[in-house]
């Protein structure tokens, strides 16, 4: 049974720096993109209108920045409603954040990690309750990267799955962020990846990161994919299927045309997998 995510295909982040090109020739092999309603919500003018040229013609998904799901501080409200306006006036097909924090009596301006405790299983997933029930949808929740785990009394992937079916959200897997973390904190990422709910999967993000030492590598997405990273995707496709993904690139951001190279890469994983399971239908019926 082909499972329904809310996009297909391959995916690109929408990126000020390239949004003309974009709107005047926009790629064939971008199937949806996606964008952080904090830069876009009110906004019009000349981005607006390239905004909503774009927006008119492919699907949008929306990846928030500011939500602070795992936070001491209360849900912020009235922005939530502003992206569930957002959402509808839009179209956009799915709605995810962050799992960790990122404010208390003002913006921290990174995502922190959220103690891996049953205290905070049950504070965080009553959050995302409470924030689906405003924006009147599910949501999706990113496994994120981090570089200390204070207060840990679950592993990592307990905690993660122990939200997803708290909750009951979906998953906005991150290959990128288990690769990271799988060197910072020393486990099997393959491991951790199939351990992770399949059935939840909404669509995925790749990206770059950056090797700050041998056991030490910081989530940029301002480089390349590198070859792991990449090889990690096909085992994921090979252990769930295929599912929509994405490329991040916040940094360092190259012409739109470089970063197709990259978009085509996706999509040919993808395609190779297609194929495979054509070919093993075939053998089945000549059976």
């Amino acid at each position: 049974m082909t499972k329904n995510y809310p996009v297909h295909g391959t995916g690109l982040g929408l990126r000020r720096a390239f949004i003309g090109t974009a709107a005047n020739h926009f790629p064939d092999q971008v199937d949806f993109m996606e964008v952080a309603p904090e830069n876009w919500i009110d906004v019009g003018g000349r981005y607006g209108h390239l905004f909503k040229s774009i927006n008119e013609r492919i699907p949008f998904v929306c990846h928030g920045l500011s939500l602070n799901l795992g936070g001491p501080a209360p849900l912020d409200e009235p922005f939530l409603r502003k992206v569930r306006q957002f959402i509808d006036t839009h179209n956009i097909r799915c709605y995810s954040e962050h799992l960790s924090y990122c404010a208390d009596d003002g913006h921290l301006y990174d995502l922190m990690p959220i103690p891996f405790t049953e205290e905070a299983v049950n504070y965080v997933s009553d959050r995302i309750k409470k924030t689906q029930d405003i924006i009147g949808r599910r949501m999706a929740i990113e496994n994120v990267s981090y570089y200390a785990a204070p207060g840990q009394e679950m592993q990592e992937i307990e905690f993660v799955n122990a939200v997803l079916e708290e909750a009951d959200c979906d998953l906005l897997i991150d290959i990128n962020n288990i690769y990271v973390n799988s060197i910072n904190h020393r486990y099997d990422p393959e491991e951790y990846m199939k351990a992770l709910p399949g059935k939840r999967i909404a669509y995925a993000h790749i990206a770059g990161h950056y090797n700050e030492a041998e056991d030490l590598r910081v989530d940029t997405h301002g480089a390349d994919v590198i070859d792991p990273v990449w090889t990690l995707l096909e085992k994921a496709y090979e252990h769930f299927g295929v599912f929509p993904t994405l490329l991040e690139r916040d940094f360092n951001i190259p012409p739109l045309e470089e970063l197709l190279i990259e978009v085509d890469k996706i999509k040919s994983i993808q395609s190779s997998f297609a194929v495979e399971d054509d070919d093993k239908i075939t053998k089945q019926h000549k059976a």
